[in-house]
Protein backbone atom coordinates (compact mmCIF):
# COMPACT_ATOMS: atom_id res chain seq x y z
CA UNK A 1 0.00 0.00 0.00
CA UNK A 2 1.40 3.39 -0.97
CA UNK A 3 0.39 6.60 0.75
CA UNK A 4 1.10 10.08 -0.61
CA UNK A 5 1.27 12.92 1.86
CA UNK A 6 -1.33 15.66 2.02
CA UNK A 7 -0.43 19.25 2.91
CA UNK A 8 -1.98 20.37 6.19
CA UNK A 9 -0.62 23.70 7.34
CA UNK A 10 0.13 23.73 11.04
CA UNK A 11 -2.42 20.99 11.82
CA UNK A 12 -3.40 20.82 15.52
CA UNK A 13 -1.79 17.73 16.74
CA UNK A 14 -1.39 15.33 21.21
CA UNK A 15 7.19 3.57 43.17
CA UNK A 16 10.11 3.31 44.39
CA UNK A 17 9.94 -0.08 46.24
CA UNK A 18 12.14 -0.82 49.22
CA UNK A 19 14.69 -3.18 47.71
CA UNK A 20 16.49 -3.87 44.44
CA UNK A 21 16.02 -7.04 42.48
CA UNK A 22 18.38 -9.88 43.26
CA UNK A 23 21.73 -9.42 41.53
CA UNK A 24 21.47 -5.67 40.97
CA UNK A 25 24.16 -3.33 42.24
CA UNK A 26 23.87 0.45 42.44
CA UNK A 27 26.57 2.94 41.36
CA UNK A 28 26.41 6.05 43.59
CA UNK A 29 28.60 8.34 41.46
CA UNK A 30 25.79 10.28 39.80
CA UNK A 31 26.85 13.64 41.27
CA UNK A 32 30.20 13.53 39.46
CA UNK A 33 29.18 11.65 36.34
CA UNK A 34 26.21 13.74 35.14
CA UNK A 35 25.22 17.39 35.12
CA UNK A 36 21.63 18.43 34.42
CA UNK A 37 20.94 21.43 32.16
CA UNK A 38 17.53 23.00 31.70
CA UNK A 39 16.23 23.61 28.19
CA UNK A 40 12.65 24.47 29.22
CA UNK A 41 11.47 23.45 32.67
CA UNK A 42 7.88 24.36 31.78
CA UNK A 43 7.62 22.20 28.66
CA UNK A 44 4.83 19.57 28.92
CA UNK A 45 5.78 17.57 25.81
CA UNK A 46 6.95 13.97 26.14
CA UNK A 47 9.09 13.57 23.01
CA UNK A 48 12.29 15.23 21.83
CA UNK A 49 14.97 14.80 19.19
CA UNK A 50 18.36 16.46 18.70
CA UNK A 51 19.76 17.64 15.35
CA UNK A 52 21.35 20.71 13.75
CA UNK A 53 18.27 22.55 12.50
CA UNK A 54 19.89 25.90 11.61
CA UNK A 55 23.13 24.65 10.08
CA UNK A 56 25.51 26.26 12.57
CA UNK A 57 27.22 23.00 13.52
CA UNK A 58 25.59 22.73 16.95
CA UNK A 59 22.94 20.23 18.00
CA UNK A 60 19.58 21.83 18.69
CA UNK A 61 16.54 20.15 20.26
CA UNK A 62 13.03 19.76 18.81
CA UNK A 63 10.19 19.04 21.23
CA UNK A 64 6.46 19.46 20.77
CA UNK A 65 5.64 22.80 19.17
CA UNK A 66 9.15 24.28 19.23
CA UNK A 67 12.81 23.79 18.54
CA UNK A 68 15.46 25.14 20.89
CA UNK A 69 18.58 26.73 19.47
CA UNK A 70 21.90 25.75 21.04
CA UNK A 71 23.80 26.81 23.01
CA UNK A 72 21.44 29.23 24.82
CA UNK A 73 18.31 27.19 24.06
CA UNK A 74 16.45 30.05 22.44
CA UNK A 75 12.93 28.83 21.78
CA UNK A 76 11.43 28.98 18.28
CA UNK A 77 7.77 27.99 18.22
CA UNK A 78 7.12 26.64 14.73
CA UNK A 79 3.82 24.75 14.89
CA UNK A 80 0.70 24.26 16.97
CA UNK A 81 0.36 21.15 19.14
CA UNK A 82 -2.87 20.99 21.14
CA UNK A 83 -3.94 18.71 23.97
CA UNK A 84 -5.70 15.52 23.03
CA UNK A 85 -9.22 14.61 24.08
CA UNK A 86 -7.59 13.81 27.41
CA UNK A 87 -6.05 17.17 28.40
CA UNK A 88 -3.24 15.46 30.34
CA UNK A 89 -1.57 14.57 27.02
CA UNK A 90 -0.50 16.58 23.99
CA UNK A 91 -0.83 15.31 20.43
CA UNK A 92 2.91 14.83 20.04
CA UNK A 93 4.08 11.31 20.87
CA UNK A 94 7.31 11.29 18.82
CA UNK A 95 9.77 13.89 17.51
CA UNK A 96 12.26 11.97 15.37
CA UNK A 97 14.78 13.99 13.29
CA UNK A 98 15.14 12.80 9.68
CA UNK A 99 15.70 14.48 6.32
CA UNK A 100 12.52 13.02 4.85
CA UNK A 101 12.51 14.70 1.43
CA UNK A 102 16.26 14.74 0.82
CA UNK A 103 16.59 18.53 0.60
CA UNK A 104 19.44 18.72 3.12
CA UNK A 105 17.28 20.05 5.96
CA UNK A 106 16.34 17.91 8.96
CA UNK A 107 12.59 17.32 9.27
CA UNK A 108 10.63 15.64 12.08
CA UNK A 109 8.69 12.36 11.97
CA UNK A 110 5.88 12.33 14.52
CA UNK A 111 2.77 10.46 15.58
CA UNK A 112 -0.18 11.06 17.87
CA UNK A 113 -2.53 8.98 19.97
CA UNK A 114 -5.88 10.73 19.89
CA UNK A 115 -5.88 11.86 16.25
CA UNK A 116 -4.42 8.44 15.23
CA UNK A 117 -2.02 10.23 12.94
CA UNK A 118 1.48 9.57 11.59
CA UNK A 119 3.03 12.62 9.95
CA UNK A 120 6.24 14.33 9.00
CA UNK A 121 6.86 17.99 9.78
CA UNK A 122 8.77 19.73 7.01
CA UNK A 123 11.68 22.07 7.71
CA UNK A 124 10.85 25.22 5.69
CA UNK A 125 14.45 26.19 4.90
CA UNK A 126 14.40 29.04 7.37
CA UNK A 127 13.84 27.03 10.57
CA UNK A 128 12.35 30.00 12.42
CA UNK A 129 9.38 30.09 10.02
CA UNK A 130 6.31 27.84 10.48
CA UNK A 131 6.99 24.17 9.72
CA UNK A 132 4.44 22.35 7.54
CA UNK A 133 2.92 19.05 8.61
CA UNK A 134 2.21 16.30 6.08
CA UNK A 135 -0.01 13.38 7.04
CA UNK A 136 1.46 9.97 6.23
CA UNK A 137 -1.34 7.74 7.49
CA UNK A 138 -4.17 7.48 10.03
CA UNK A 139 -3.70 3.88 11.16
CA UNK A 140 -4.95 4.14 14.77
CA UNK A 141 -3.90 5.27 18.23
CA UNK A 142 -0.15 5.12 18.85
CA UNK A 143 1.90 5.43 22.03
CA UNK A 144 5.04 6.50 20.14
CA UNK A 145 7.36 5.30 17.37
CA UNK A 146 11.02 4.73 16.53
CA UNK A 147 13.27 5.15 13.50
CA UNK A 148 15.17 1.97 12.68
CA UNK A 149 16.54 0.44 9.47
CA UNK A 150 14.37 -2.66 9.48
CA UNK A 151 15.01 -3.93 5.96
CA UNK A 152 18.75 -3.26 5.86
CA UNK A 153 18.72 -0.81 2.95
CA UNK A 154 20.66 1.84 4.87
CA UNK A 155 17.68 4.18 5.36
CA UNK A 156 15.66 4.59 8.56
CA UNK A 157 12.12 3.21 8.62
CA UNK A 158 9.35 4.24 11.01
CA UNK A 159 8.12 1.63 13.50
CA UNK A 160 5.12 2.88 15.50
CA UNK A 161 3.49 1.15 18.45
CA UNK A 162 0.01 0.80 16.99
CA UNK A 163 -2.20 -0.87 19.56
CA UNK A 164 -4.30 -3.01 17.22
CA UNK A 165 -1.84 -4.01 14.47
CA UNK A 166 1.87 -4.31 13.78
CA UNK A 167 2.93 -2.02 10.93
CA UNK A 168 6.01 -0.20 9.70
CA UNK A 169 6.66 2.44 7.04
CA UNK A 170 9.51 3.09 4.63
CA UNK A 171 10.23 6.02 2.33
CA UNK A 172 10.17 4.66 -1.22
CA UNK A 173 10.34 7.95 -3.16
CA UNK A 174 11.22 11.58 -2.51
CA UNK A 175 10.86 13.11 -5.99
CA UNK A 176 8.58 14.60 -7.21
CA UNK A 177 6.72 13.73 -3.98
CA UNK A 178 7.54 11.90 -0.79
CA UNK A 179 5.99 8.42 -0.83
CA UNK A 180 5.77 6.27 2.28
CA UNK A 181 5.05 2.57 1.80
CA UNK A 182 3.12 0.87 4.57
CA UNK A 183 3.88 -2.72 5.60
CA UNK A 184 1.05 -4.37 7.56
CA UNK A 185 2.09 -7.53 9.39
CA UNK A 186 -1.29 -8.22 10.99
CA UNK A 187 -2.66 -8.16 14.52
CA UNK A 188 -1.51 -11.46 15.99
CA UNK A 189 1.33 -9.95 18.00
CA UNK A 190 -0.08 -6.47 18.56
CA UNK A 191 -0.14 -4.99 22.05
CA UNK A 192 1.27 -2.30 24.31
CA UNK A 193 4.93 -2.11 23.29
CA UNK A 194 7.10 -2.76 20.27
CA UNK A 195 10.80 -3.16 19.52
CA UNK A 196 13.34 -4.93 17.39
CA UNK A 197 16.42 -7.15 17.31
CA UNK A 198 17.83 -10.12 15.44
CA UNK A 199 16.03 -12.75 17.50
CA UNK A 200 17.09 -15.81 15.51
CA UNK A 201 20.60 -14.55 14.62
CA UNK A 202 20.09 -14.78 10.86
CA UNK A 203 21.44 -11.30 10.18
CA UNK A 204 18.01 -9.73 9.67
CA UNK A 205 16.19 -7.40 12.04
CA UNK A 206 13.01 -8.86 13.49
CA UNK A 207 10.14 -7.02 15.20
CA UNK A 208 9.49 -7.81 18.87
CA UNK A 209 6.08 -7.35 20.48
CA UNK A 210 4.63 -8.11 23.92
CA UNK A 211 3.26 -11.40 22.59
CA UNK A 212 6.28 -12.73 20.67
CA UNK A 213 8.25 -11.74 17.58
CA UNK A 214 7.83 -11.36 13.83
CA UNK A 215 10.57 -13.00 11.77
CA UNK A 216 11.79 -10.94 8.84
CA UNK A 217 11.49 -13.03 5.68
CA UNK A 218 14.24 -13.54 3.10
CA UNK A 219 12.50 -11.15 0.69
CA UNK A 220 12.86 -7.68 2.21
CA UNK A 221 9.77 -6.36 0.37
CA UNK A 222 7.47 -9.15 1.62
CA UNK A 223 4.86 -8.49 4.30
CA UNK A 224 4.63 -12.19 5.15
CA UNK A 225 6.60 -12.07 8.41
CA UNK A 226 6.01 -15.34 10.35
CA UNK A 227 4.88 -14.68 13.92
CA UNK A 228 6.32 -16.64 16.84
CA UNK A 229 4.18 -16.34 19.96
CA UNK A 230 6.89 -17.49 22.34
CA UNK A 231 6.39 -15.18 25.31
CA UNK A 232 4.06 -12.71 27.05
CA UNK A 233 5.55 -9.45 28.34
CA UNK A 234 2.41 -7.63 29.49
CA UNK A 235 1.98 -3.88 29.00
CA UNK A 236 5.55 -3.33 27.83
CA UNK A 237 7.14 0.03 27.25
CA UNK A 238 8.53 1.27 23.98
CA UNK A 239 11.23 0.38 23.04
CA UNK A 240 11.51 -3.38 23.62
CA UNK A 241 15.22 -4.10 23.08
CA UNK A 242 16.59 -7.26 21.50
CA UNK A 243 20.33 -7.70 22.15
CA UNK A 244 22.84 -10.32 23.31
CA UNK A 245 23.33 -8.89 26.79
CA UNK A 246 25.03 -11.87 28.44
CA UNK A 247 27.43 -12.64 25.58
CA UNK A 248 26.37 -16.23 24.97
CA UNK A 249 25.76 -15.68 21.27
CA UNK A 250 21.97 -15.35 21.14
CA UNK A 251 19.61 -12.40 21.40
CA UNK A 252 17.95 -11.63 24.71
CA UNK A 253 14.96 -9.33 25.22
CA UNK A 254 14.68 -6.41 27.67
CA UNK A 255 11.59 -4.37 28.45
CA UNK A 256 10.02 -2.20 31.13
CA UNK A 257 6.48 -2.17 32.43
CA UNK A 258 5.04 0.98 30.96
CA UNK A 259 2.30 1.39 33.55
CA UNK A 260 3.55 -0.57 36.54
CA UNK A 261 6.76 -1.40 38.40
CA UNK A 262 9.62 -3.28 36.84
CA UNK A 263 12.46 -3.60 34.36
CA UNK A 264 12.90 -7.18 33.13
CA UNK A 265 14.74 -9.35 30.65
CA UNK A 266 14.27 -12.68 28.93
CA UNK A 267 17.45 -14.73 28.55
CA UNK A 268 17.43 -16.81 25.40
CA UNK A 269 18.88 -20.32 25.36
CA UNK A 270 18.32 -23.46 23.32
CA UNK A 271 17.00 -26.93 24.07
CA UNK A 272 18.65 -30.02 22.68
CA UNK A 273 16.28 -29.97 19.71
CA UNK A 274 17.19 -26.36 18.93
CA UNK A 275 13.95 -24.92 20.30
CA UNK A 276 14.32 -21.49 21.88
CA UNK A 277 13.93 -21.27 25.66
CA UNK A 278 13.11 -17.94 27.31
CA UNK A 279 13.98 -17.43 30.99
CA UNK A 280 12.50 -14.35 32.63
CA UNK A 281 14.42 -12.42 35.30
CA UNK A 282 13.74 -9.14 37.08
CA UNK A 283 16.41 -6.43 36.76
CA UNK A 284 14.96 -3.66 38.92
CA UNK A 285 11.60 -3.48 40.69
CA UNK A 286 12.15 -0.20 42.53
CA UNK A 287 10.53 2.30 40.15
CA UNK A 288 7.41 2.39 38.02
CA UNK A 289 6.19 3.72 34.67
CA UNK A 290 9.24 2.26 32.87
CA UNK A 291 7.87 3.40 29.54
CA UNK A 292 10.88 3.85 27.27
CA UNK A 293 14.30 2.27 26.82
CA UNK A 294 17.24 3.61 24.85
CA UNK A 295 20.60 2.07 23.89
CA UNK A 296 23.72 4.26 23.91
CA UNK A 297 27.41 3.91 24.76
CA UNK A 298 27.72 6.30 27.70
CA UNK A 299 31.10 5.20 29.09
CA UNK A 300 33.03 4.84 25.84
CA UNK A 301 33.71 1.10 26.08
CA UNK A 302 31.96 0.37 22.75
CA UNK A 303 29.22 -1.54 24.60
CA UNK A 304 25.96 0.42 24.83
CA UNK A 305 24.12 0.80 28.08
CA UNK A 306 20.37 0.68 28.56
CA UNK A 307 18.96 4.07 29.57
CA UNK A 308 15.51 4.23 31.12
CA UNK A 309 13.62 5.68 34.07
CA UNK A 310 10.21 6.94 35.06
CA UNK A 311 7.82 8.42 32.55
CA UNK A 312 6.37 11.06 34.86
CA UNK A 313 2.59 10.65 35.05
CA UNK A 314 2.32 8.09 32.28
CA UNK A 315 -1.04 7.83 33.99
CA UNK A 316 -1.71 9.89 37.09
CA UNK A 317 -3.54 7.03 38.82
CA UNK A 318 -1.21 4.08 38.37
CA UNK A 319 1.21 2.46 40.85
CA UNK A 320 4.05 4.76 41.88
CA UNK A 321 2.76 7.72 39.87
CA UNK A 322 3.67 10.32 42.49
CA UNK A 323 6.94 8.70 43.58
CA UNK A 324 10.38 10.08 42.76
CA UNK A 325 11.18 10.77 39.09
CA UNK A 326 14.39 9.14 37.93
CA UNK A 327 16.70 8.46 34.98
CA UNK A 328 19.03 5.44 35.17
CA UNK A 329 21.49 3.52 33.03
CA UNK A 330 22.05 -0.23 33.32
CA UNK A 331 24.98 -2.42 32.28
CA UNK A 332 25.31 -6.19 32.48
CA UNK A 333 28.48 -7.49 34.14
CA UNK A 334 29.02 -10.76 32.31
CA UNK A 335 31.70 -11.92 34.74
CA UNK A 336 29.50 -11.41 37.80
CA UNK A 337 26.24 -12.22 35.98
CA UNK A 338 24.53 -9.16 37.43
CA UNK A 339 23.08 -5.85 36.35
CA UNK A 340 24.69 -2.63 37.57
CA UNK A 341 22.65 0.54 37.84
CA UNK A 342 23.92 4.11 37.67
CA UNK A 343 21.72 7.02 38.70
CA UNK A 344 21.74 9.82 36.16
CA UNK A 345 18.98 11.72 37.95
CA UNK A 346 16.89 11.09 41.07
CA UNK A 347 14.29 13.63 42.11
CA UNK A 348 11.78 14.08 44.90
CA UNK A 349 8.28 12.59 45.10
CA UNK A 350 5.18 14.69 44.57
CA UNK A 351 4.27 14.65 48.25
CA UNK A 352 1.43 17.12 47.94
CA UNK A 353 -0.12 15.91 44.70
CA UNK A 354 -3.92 16.09 44.74
CA UNK A 355 -5.65 12.84 45.65
CA UNK A 356 -7.91 13.07 42.61
CA UNK A 357 -5.98 12.13 39.47
CA UNK A 358 -8.00 14.59 37.37
CA UNK A 359 -6.50 17.43 39.41
CA UNK A 360 -2.87 16.31 39.06
CA UNK A 361 -0.40 18.15 36.82
CA UNK A 362 3.28 17.26 36.69
CA UNK A 363 4.48 20.86 36.38
CA UNK A 364 2.83 21.82 39.67
CA UNK A 365 2.97 18.53 41.60
CA UNK A 366 6.70 17.80 41.21
CA UNK A 367 9.55 20.09 42.21
CA UNK A 368 10.68 22.44 39.47
CA UNK A 369 13.55 20.83 37.59
CA UNK A 370 12.26 17.26 37.92
CA UNK A 371 13.31 15.12 34.97
CA UNK A 372 12.03 11.84 33.60
CA UNK A 373 12.24 9.85 30.40
CA UNK A 374 8.99 10.83 28.70
CA UNK A 375 7.99 8.78 25.68
CA UNK A 376 11.20 9.20 23.71
CA UNK A 377 14.71 10.23 24.73
CA UNK A 378 17.68 11.07 22.53
CA UNK A 379 21.36 10.30 23.06
CA UNK A 380 23.84 12.59 21.28
CA UNK A 381 27.12 14.38 21.90
CA UNK A 382 25.35 17.64 22.67
CA UNK A 383 28.45 19.64 23.64
CA UNK A 384 30.92 18.17 21.13
CA UNK A 385 33.34 16.84 23.73
CA UNK A 386 33.44 13.29 22.44
CA UNK A 387 31.02 11.50 24.75
CA UNK A 388 27.29 10.81 24.61
CA UNK A 389 24.86 13.05 26.48
CA UNK A 390 21.13 12.58 27.01
CA UNK A 391 18.06 14.66 26.09
CA UNK A 392 15.11 13.86 28.35
CA UNK A 393 11.64 15.35 27.77
CA UNK A 394 8.51 14.82 29.81
CA UNK A 395 5.47 16.34 31.45
CA UNK A 396 7.78 17.90 34.07
CA UNK A 397 10.04 19.72 31.60
CA UNK A 398 12.77 19.36 28.98
CA UNK A 399 16.38 18.79 30.06
CA UNK A 400 19.72 17.56 28.81
CA UNK A 401 22.22 15.67 30.90
CA UNK A 402 25.89 16.36 30.31
CA UNK A 403 28.09 13.27 30.46
CA UNK A 404 31.11 14.26 32.58
CA UNK A 405 33.23 11.27 31.56
CA UNK A 406 35.47 13.32 29.26
CA UNK A 407 37.59 15.91 31.15
CA UNK A 408 37.23 19.42 29.77
CA UNK A 409 40.34 21.22 28.52
CA UNK A 410 41.48 24.26 30.53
Amino acid sequence: MQLRYSHIALQASLICCAAYSVGLSDDKQENTRWRKHTINDQSPFEAAGAADFNGDGRLDVFSGDSWYEAPLWTRHKVREVLPGTNPHYYEDFADLPLDVNGDGHVDIVTCAYFSRRIAWVEHPGDPTKPWIEHTIDLPGSMETGQLVDLNGDGSPDFLPNLGGRVVWYEITATDPEVVWTKHDLGNEGAGHGVGYGDVNSDGKTDIITPKGWYEQPAAADSDAWPFHGEFQLGAAGILIVGRDFDGDGDTDVMWGMGHDYGLHWLKQSSAGDGKRIWTREDIDMTFSQVHTLHLADLDGDSQPEIITGKRVYAHETEPGATESPCVYSFTYDRGQARWNRQAIFEGQPAKFAPKAAKDRRALKDFARGSAGTGLQMDARDMDGDGDIDLVCPGKSGLYWFENMRTPKAD
